[in-house]
């Protein structure tokens, strides 16, 4: 069962990844992406990192992808100009994917444990009785922890940056200004009309 279950997760994480891809629609590529999100965090539970499993539900399908389904719905982005100046780009995407291929293979190759870390494979505590989770606590807020606060603030920056986006002020929408409301004279904002019976204004 467990085999089974692991496989699944697997296979629906790489589809959805590639369907991400794919996708002509960029509404259906975000839910895509929290397919993907989801079947990651059910791979987590499988190693037993159940906290990064919820870490990964709470911070990516909650706010990340939500902010970017936001984000596309709000910005009206016209896609169909966008897709047919892609041809243009491909020979640079290219080039910064095989870039990234590259800096993969060499984090992979050199890849170590930190010091008095143990890669656990149950969410069982450990001989020591120190749950997973308050291990992985002490190492994030002890040895990474300028590293955890940087990822913080670049969070906070996307947030931001995704709300100025989306205050475009354009011409041919109507908008509250309060400075005009304030300083109005109150006896210029309205007029009085003396209507006789049987007339109209």
């Amino acid at each position: 069962m467990a085999d089974f279950t692991f496989y699944l997760f697997a296979i629906t994480t790489v589809l959805a990844g590639f369907l991400v891809v794919v996708a002509r629609n960029p509404v259906h590529s975000v839910l895509w992406l929290i397919l993907a999100f989801l079947s990651a965090a059910g791979l987590f539970v499988l190693v037993g990192a159940e906290f990064v499993a919820m870490l990964l539900v709470i911070v990516y399908v909650g706010a990340v992808a939500v902010l970017f389904l936001f984000v596309v719905m709000m910005l009206d982005v016209d896609f169909a100009e966008l897709k047919a100046e892609m041809a243009k780009y491909i020979p640079l995407a290219g080039l910064i994917g095989v870039i990234i291929l590259l800096e993969l293979s060499l984090a992979l190759g050199t890849w170590t444990t930190a010091a008095g870390v143990e890669l656990l494979a149950s969410p069982q505590a450990t001989p020591e009785g120190t749950h997973n989770t308050a291990a992985l606590g002490a190492v994030i807020y002890d040895q990474y922890f300028l590293l955890f606060q940087l990822a913080g603030l670049i969070l906070l920056v996307a947030m931001i940056g995704a709300i100025v986006l989306t205050l475009r002020h354009r011409q041919d929408i109507k908008r509250q200004n309060v400075l005009a409301q304030m300083y109005r004279d109150p006896a210029k904002a309205m007029e009085l009309k003396d209507v006789k019976p049987g007339q109209g204004l």
